[in-house]
């Protein structure tokens, strides 16, 4: 991670784009100096018009006419130098915005899981959003603001200084412990602590946003309000809180510096007056001061919009660094000489795995061996939390385990590239995720580069077909906000076409039939069952029903294997899988009445088979 900060820091991050930077400093620079020179010309004119105040006429008419000249071009010149230097400003703002939320979701994609399940989707959303947001604007707009604002200090000082040195300390004076209470403020440990807060009251705070919106038809049913849902209140809560304590902060030192800065005629009429009664009768200092008290007052609005903009640099500097922890981040370590596996065995050797906020004795996973082969179905059961979804959540290397090691085929899963391993591995998950995008191109995300009539063909094997059709605008529908939602079924259904598409040798279904009703889960299995063909496939089962003819069943409970094989021996074998099984018969009959009634009566679980 760097450690530069500031102005540095974003020059650092604009890279490539720095050259457009200089340019618009340069612009703006030039600005500064064609904005003063109408000033100038007031002070000639001043000058020639004092010269002859006893008689007016005398005054050199065309002087006066060509300094009015002189400063209406070097406004106009002004004007356009600051629209140029604005519009390179932008162009290298825009870019720079574009690389900066491209290199982070790149390199958030690259991440291990278990580092994302660490950071909420809100504190991510902040990061990339409106800290990236932030430094567009600062560079869009605020800093040739910044350089602006800064030559035309130093410059209208260094005038000052050439036309009069006592008048020019009178006006500096005041700048300096304006100044000592900004850095004082800036740098005070209070700021940082409270800037660092409010940041993260922030993040916080969109986070549980997201999981209010989510959660908003619960809020709805029960007639509830946001404050009953207490972290997000808390949440805001806190935000406002350290918002008004940075508010407080910097209430006494904003209003202190503020009455220095306007008082600069404060400090100069004195001088100048004091100074005159010595020469009354000097048409030049008369001239001078007049110019002084004129452009004195100009001074305190650069010097108010440098503080501003200084303390918006502060706050960009907080969101950058959290940019930078985020690219500091370790990347999922690559192999130096790439292998890719010809068959696809799934073999677990002596694994034991712990999740980083576990305590060092909570494993996850402990001594988990087994090979899940290729052609057959590996089925995961057990009770809740005893690691099933861990072990497919291994083989792709959404975590590295911490011992032992994962193989397809003969090769290390460590040893084989990351695109190449998320190619092999096609994942149908309980909880289907859809993209706000067209049906069609949902589908084909399984494989971007199908042909039309491929995605068809595995929408088609997927038994979505006929449902899509109906679609407002069939496979150009799109689904989400602006379009249609579908059923749970169908998001699941779209789900294993995306993965048919893929036609990766290896498979792992999570209860890819959890959320189907009767009627949909008929067809989601004829659909998994051209899906699963000659593949390795390994299943998470909570309907004990579907895995009933797989090659090998694995029962965990607490992380461990505890038995194995057959449906028949387990159920001989009278252990835990024997007793999940009667729990699970008596849970699919219900009464009404004195009727009994078969909970999959209309379409009985279909059994997944190799």
């Amino acid at each position: 991670m760097t450690n530069k900060t500031g102005v540095a820091r974003l020059l650092e991050i604009a890279g490539e784009k720095r050259g457009l930077l200089i340019v618009s400093g340069l612009l703006s620079s030039l600005s500064a100096v064609c904005m003063l020179v109408p000033y100038a010309s007031v002070y000639f004119i001043l000058e020639e018009l004092l010269e002859h105040a006893a008689s007016p006429a005398s005054a050199n008419e065309a002087m006066m006419i060509r300094w009015g000249v002189i400063a209406l071009i070097g406004f106009a010149a002004g004007l356009i130098t600051t629209y140029a230097g604005a519009m390179a400003a932008h162009v290298a703002a825009f870019r720079i915005l574009y690389g900066l939320r491209v290199k982070l979701a790149r390199h958030i994609g690259k991440l291990p899981l278990g580092w994302l399940n660490r950071h909420s989707t809100g504190a991510l959303k902040n990061t990339l959003e409106q800290n990236v947001e932030k430094v567009e604007t600062f560079i869009a707009h605020q800093l040739p603001d910044l350089v602006h604002v800064v030559v035309t200090t130093v410059l209208t000082i260094t005038v000052m200084f050439i036309l009069n040195v006592w008048l020019a300390i009178a006006c500096v004076v005041p700048i300096v412990p304006a100044i000592a209470v900004q850095i004082a403020l800036f740098n005070a440990p209070k700021t940082k602590e409270y800037l660092k807060q409010y940041h993260d009251s922030l993040e916080r705070m969109n986070a549980s946003a997201i999981q209010y919106v989510r959660g908003m038809p619960a809020v709805k049913v029960f007639g509830q309000t946001v404050k009953s849902f207490r972290q997000f209140y808390q949440d805001m809560i806190r935000y406002r809180d350290y918002g008004v304590k940075l508010a407080d902060l910097f209430q006494n030192g904003f209003v202190l510096f503020k009455v220095i800065i306007s008082s600069f005629v404060v400090f100069v009429l004195p001088v100048g007056v004091f100074l005159l009664s010595r020469d009354p009768g000097s048409v030049s200092f008369a001239s001078v001061l007049l110019f002084f008290l004129i452009m004195a007052p100009g001074i305190s609005a650069p010097m108010l919009k440098i503080m501003f903009l200084i303390h918006t640099l502060e706050d960009i500097n907080e969101g950058v660094q959290r940019m930078d922890r985020i690219l500091a981040e370790g990347l999922v370590p690559e192999p130096e000489s790439p292998r890719r596996p010809t068959t696809f065995d799934v073999s677990f050797d002596h694994v034991s795995f712990s999740y980083e906020t576990e305590s060092a004795d909570g494993a996850v996973l402990t001594d988990i061996s087994f090979t899940a082969r290729q052609g057959e179905v590996t089925a995961l059961v057990g009770p809740s939390g005893a690691g099933k979804s861990t072990i497919a959540h291994l083989v792709p290397r959404f975590w590295d385990a911490n011992m032992g090691a994962i193989r397809i085929g003969d090769i290390d899963i460590r040893e084989i590239a990351t695109s190449d391993l998320m190619n092999t591995v096609a994942f149908v998950f309980q909880e289907s995720f859809l993209f706000s995008d067209t049906v069609y191109n949902n589908i084909a995300v399984g494989r971007p580069d199908a042909s039309p009539e491929e995605v068809y063909a595995a929408a088609q094997a997927a038994q979505c077909h006929p449902f899509i059709e109906n679609l407002p605008l069939g496979y150009d529908t799109r689904i989400g906000e602006g379009g249609v939602y579908l059923s749970g079924g169908e998001e699941q259904r779209i789900t294993v076409a995306r993965a048919i598409l893929k036609n990766a040798p290896i498979l792992v279904l999570d209860e890819a039939t959890a959320f189907a009703d009767p009627e949909n889960e008929y067809e989601m299995q004829l659909a998994l069952k051209a899906l699963m063909a000659n593949k390795t496939v390994i299943v998470i089962a909570h309907r004990l029903s579907t895995i009933q003819d797989a090659q090998q069943i694995l029962v965990m409970e607490s992380g461990r294997i505890v038995e194995r094989g057959r449906h028949e021996a387990l159920l001989t074998a009278d252990g835990l899988y024997a007793r999940m099984w009667r729990s699970y018969r008596q849970a699919t009959q219900w009464h009404m009445g004195k009727r009994e009634v078969d909970a999959e009566y209309e379409h009985p679980a279909q059994p997944y088979s190799g």
